[in-house]
């Protein structure tokens, strides 16, 4: 099974894995999969693969029943027949899916089980802001733990809106490191190393080369009604910035 440093150089990693690689949890119903960065869910005019056309070649009768932005990785559910995709279109519409995110944030706060309640509105471009013309949004932060100048949120959202975390987190001031779109800086090892040299005409890369954000885990009914649960290990990325803000706390 191949290494999730496979993705990291984003659209190479195209002919490192197979599909089977990503699943995390497969019953006759549903397949659940750890989604990596940078492959869109759905078409992309601009990528010659997403994970629905993966899933068909699977499966011939997966369907999607959620998406994830192209940068985010993590839990996502995929239906292998209509009769399932309803039932979880269903829980997803009463709010009765728990999905939860990690991100990594810029700076120290103390979230517990803080609910933010801000309209959002999207515009044409994609680009979503809070206003009170948009569409309503919670989501529910509690903090992991904190570093120098960093600190690791649980996110729950209960509604899902266009970027809702990232402009939720935005809107407290702690915008998601690496989310240029909705002010977060990328994490440079020099701001959190005190000896730290980087060799003469070498340009220094940020630790994660885009939005700190992946969809942890999922907690949904089976056809059966039986409950479904299943975490997303972190990838590599996000593993090593994790553990280089642990080791420079």
């Amino acid at each position: 099974m191949p290494s999730f440093a496979d993705f990291d150089q984003g659209r190479n990693f195209m002919t490192k894995f197979s599909f089977s690689d990503l699943i995390l949890f497969e019953n006759s119903d549903y397949l659940v999969i750890n989604k990596p960065p940078y492959l869109s869910s759905l078409d992309d005019r601009h990528e010659a693969k997403n994970i629905l056309d993966l899933a068909k070649n699977y499966w011939e009768s997966a369907q999607l029943c959620h998406r994830l932005d192209k940068e985010t990785s993590g839990c996502l559910v995929i239906a292998k027949h209509a009769l399932a995709y309803r039932h979880l279109a269903m829980q997803f519409e009463n709010r009765e899916v728990e999905k939860t995110y990690h991100a990594v944030v810029e700076g120290i706060h103390d979230f517990h089980g803080t609910l933010v309640d801000r309209n959002i509105l999207t515009s044409a471009k994609g680009i979503a802001k809070i206003s009170k013309e948009g569409k309503p949004a919670q989501t529910v932060l509690t903090t992991l733990t904190t570093y120098l100048i960093h600190s690791l949120v649980e996110c729950k959202p209960i509604t899902g809106r266009l970027h809702q975390i990232r402009v939720h987190l935005a809107y407290l001031s702690a915008p998601i490191s690496g989310d240029v779109l909705y002010g977060g800086k990328p994490v440079y090892l020099s701001a959190l190393k005190r000896r730290f040299n980087l060799k003469k005409q070498t340009e220094e890369l940020p630790i994660m080369q885009r939005v700190s954000l992946h969809a942890y885990s999922i907690r949904f009914l089976g056809v059966d009604g039986k409950e479904i649960s299943v975490n997303a290990p972190y990838p590599k990325d996000f593993n090593v910035l994790v553990q280089q803000l642990e080791k420079n706390r």
